[in-house]
């Protein structure tokens, strides 16, 4: 594929998943307070809708990976977005919690068909030893989903009520991600090369104690870090802050990831996996503690950056987790049992955010412990040991 061709790959990409991520995910959290006020449900419950979600995603996501490694990524995206549309569609007009719930099922359905690990995959096949700056580039721009669909989700909200905001937002998802993904993802597949030998060793890769190691850990991590995406606009609330501005405190720390991620490349190139791996952690887990530990708003919104820079050089980590300990060969397979787990604790995380809130009576002390339970996940992380001699990452890490 030539320079232009996947250069075209690319800003599709950019664009298509910049729009699921800001209509299935991060439009939810902005909607929350104004759906309980409406419908009288009660907040745990509408953030459990999300869980499930999340959770039908994990579970659905080893099946796409094993898809994508034969078939590539344009005729499940465009169909997971086809679905995304039906299930905003659904939520928005839902007058019952199981139809919510029902609807929210869809969406993590569409999630992952449509969310990073396929497009990960996508660009890791495609771009081979440029992956890592095809990668930082994706992620780079989709970092700024919350900037975008934060604030607009308010917006929207302020003047059309939260059910219209969500069928204005089916609208855009439909514009913008089924052609998107039907045409601008239509390349040629680079064919399945690995033989039965590969096979047998990407299979016996997958219950190494590395590999384990390396769910445990992120798994741990990914608790602890989308417990606070979700929850934290609950957290400013409580601070005192409006919700107009807990949402643009939850855009910049989108801002915030975009500013992480620009720097992803030259922490690979100097540090081994393992060392920025725990690197990564320690900083999640201090971020997130410190909004718990915080109180005046400036230091918050301050905070709120912070994490996002964290939280978008963690997204890179995963992408490029397992091509750095045991290269491309099977790596949908591999990213998508790595992913599962990741995103069962994601699916747990704004539920078991809500609960800690409750338990302990308050937002701030929730995150505090989830900050502690954060930074548990560094020891774990270092026994991830990759399967070629550790070194800084180039453009073709395999360190």
């Amino acid at each position: 594929m030539t320079d232009r061709k996947l250069r075209a790959v690319l800003a599709v990409l950019c664009l298509t998943e910049i729009t699921s991520w800001g209509v299935l995910f991060y439009a939810f959290p902005v909607l929350v307070p104004a759906i309980a006020r409406d419908t009288g449900w009660s907040p745990a419950a509408l953030t459990a809708a999300l869980s499930v979600a999340l959770l039908v995603s994990a579970l659905t996501g080893i099946a796409v990976g094993r898809v994508l490694d034969h078939h590539g990524p344009r005729r499940l995206m465009t169909a997971g977005s086809v679905v995304g549309v039906a299930a905003v569609v659904m939520i928005a007009t839902a007058r019952g919690l199981p139809w919510f719930f029902f609807g929210w099922v869809c969406a993590g359905l569409a999630m992952a068909a449509t969310f990073y690990p396929p497009a990960f995959a996508a660009l890791t096949r495609w771009y081979g030893p440029d992956r890592v700056r095809a990668l930082t580039t994706l992620t780079l721009v989709a970092g700024f989903a919350s900037t975008v669909f934060a604030p607009l989700t308010a917006l929207l909200a302020g003047h059309l009520g939260w059910r219209n905001t969500y069928l204005v937002l089916a609208v855009v998802l439909a514009v913008i991600t089924v052609p998107g993904h039907w045409s601008g993802l239509r390349r040629p597949w680079p064919p399945v090369t690995a033989d039965a030998t590969t096979s047998a060793t990407r299979s016996r890769d997958a219950r190494s104690p590395a590999f384990i190691a390396l769910v445990a850990a992120f798994s741990l991590t990914a608790l602890g870090t989308y417990a606070v995406v979700v929850n934290l606009v609950a957290l400013l609330s409580e601070r005192g802050l409006s919700t107009g501005t807990a949402a643009i405190a939850l855009g910049l720390g989108g801002a915030g990831q975009v500013a992480g991620r620009l720097g992803f490349a030259t922490l690979a190139n100097r540090t081994g996996v393992r060392t920025r791996t725990a690197v990564v952690i320690v900083i999640l887990a201090a971020t997130t503690t410190l909004l718990g530990a915080l109180i005046s708003p400036a230091a918050l919104i301050v905070a709120s950056v912070l994490a996002g820079m964290a939280r978008g050089v963690f997204t890179l980590l995963q992408a490029t987790a397992v091509a750095d300990r045991w290269g491309t060969a099977g790596y949908g397979r591999l990213s998508g049992l790595l992913t599962a787990p990741l995103t069962i604790m994601s699916a747990v995380a704004p539920y078991t955010g809500a609960v800690l809130a409750a338990v302990t009576g308050s937002y701030s002390t929730a995150f505090v412990v989830l900050g502690v339970v954060t930074v548990a996940a560094v020891p774990v992380s270092f026994a991830a040991r990759p399967a070629v001699a550790e070194a800084p990452a180039s453009s073709d890490s395999r360190s």
